[in-house]
């Protein structure tokens, strides 16, 4: 089988491996789809402190099950599924709390285990969601994005009279407007990025506002019509948002920090116990796959909106570094390896 391979940063291969046979309690995957993520990027140029190296990149993807371990039920094979990159040991005190995300010995396909960028690729079997036919395979292999999603908003739990703003309308910024206005019908959600045709995306995933802050005070904006957030949503993961956030939030607002910058951001505690602000952060998803699946079969999400080009799996390296640099065209860019 033909395998996506990063060998070491900025070396990527497709290398021919042996077809792996599920162990006890796996199942392998003939792989239809997979979805490129920044953290794909991030581990191909070496920027992923967490990555160990060579690895299979991938962390979404879809496919159908063709081979069963022991203690798998036969009847599995030819499930369509998708597959949750999180696997936890299930007995640690995260685990035991419900936030397997933060498992204290987590393994991340694609990012600690050889991920979905492969012809084939075995997985545990509870980690492989089985998807309703009335789900197409383009949406059943964006569930892993929009748990992302699913685990902010589990935090935060939004209420209709919320006014929310998101920073940033990259991919993670417009699952969280679609889950927003979608699935919470929060009344209003605004967007800020830098990018014009991003903003776009955003009102096309049901943004009720964007600003482009690349020129304009957010807050001179805000102020101006009043508005003051009562739920903010840092999906840019820039240093110097989260004091601007708790400048901007409503008192007993919340906020919720996505990503991993490894700068420091300078914050007064003033501003966060005046307010009597919450402040969340969010990684990957605690047991969200069910959620988001749910969301497809009820419509309240669509995913075609972040869709913008779908590539043959051959062709990755075109594919990521569209991903990287046209970010006022490209989106989500799936690659297929089965028909």
């Amino acid at each position: 089988m033909k395998s996506i391979v990063i060998r070491q940063p900025n070396e990527l291969v497709l290398e021919d491996r042996d077809i792996p046979q599920p162990a006890v309690g796996e199942v392998r995957v003939k792989i239809k789809l997979a979805g490129i993520c920044g953290s794909d990027s991030h581990i191909y140029r070496g920027h992923n402190p967490f990555a160990k190296y060579p690895r299979v990149i991938g962390h979404e993807f879809f496919g159908v099950i063709d081979a069963v371990g022991e203690g798998v039920s036969d009847a599995r094979l030819g499930e369509r599924v998708s597959v949750d990159p999180v696997i936890s040991c299930g007995e640690c005190y995260p685990c035991s709390i419900g936030k397997p995300n933060v498992c204290t010995s987590l393994v991340v396909l694609g990012v600690h285990r050889d991920g979905g960028f492969s012809e084939y690729a075995v997985v545990p079997a509870g980690n492989a969601w089985t998807i309703p036919d009335s789900i197409e395979d383009k949406h059943a292999v964006m569930v892993e994005p929009f748990t992302i999603a699913a685990n902010v908003t589990g935090q935060a739990q939004p209420i209709e009279q919320d006014v929310a703003l998101i920073y940033g309308a990259g991919p993670m910024g417009l699952v969280t407007v679609q889950a927003l206005k979608g699935v919470y019908k929060v009344k209003q959600v605004i967007v800020v990025d830098r990018i014009a045709e991003r903003l776009a995306m955003a009102e096309r995933c049901g943004a009720d506002w964007t600003f482009d802050n690349s020129s304009q005070s957010l807050q001179t904006a805000l102020e101006e019509k009043g508005i003051r957030p009562t739920l903010i949503v840092d999906a840019a993961c820039h240093p110097s948002i989260l004091q601007e956030a708790v400048n901007l939030a409503s008192p007993a607002g919340r906020i919720v920090l996505m990503g991993f910058s490894s700068d420091p951001s300078q914050v007064a505690q003033q501003g966060i116990t005046g307010k009597e602000l919450t402040v969340y952060s969010s990684r990957l998803n605690a047991n969200k796959f069910p959620v988001v699946i749910d969301w497809l079969k009820k419509g309240l999400i669509d995913p075609d909106k972040l869709i913008t080009h779908v590539m043959d799996y051959r062709h990755v390296s075109d594919a990521i570094e569209r991903f990287e640099k046209d970010q006022k065209h490209c989106c989500k860019v799936l690659l297929t390896f089965a028909v």
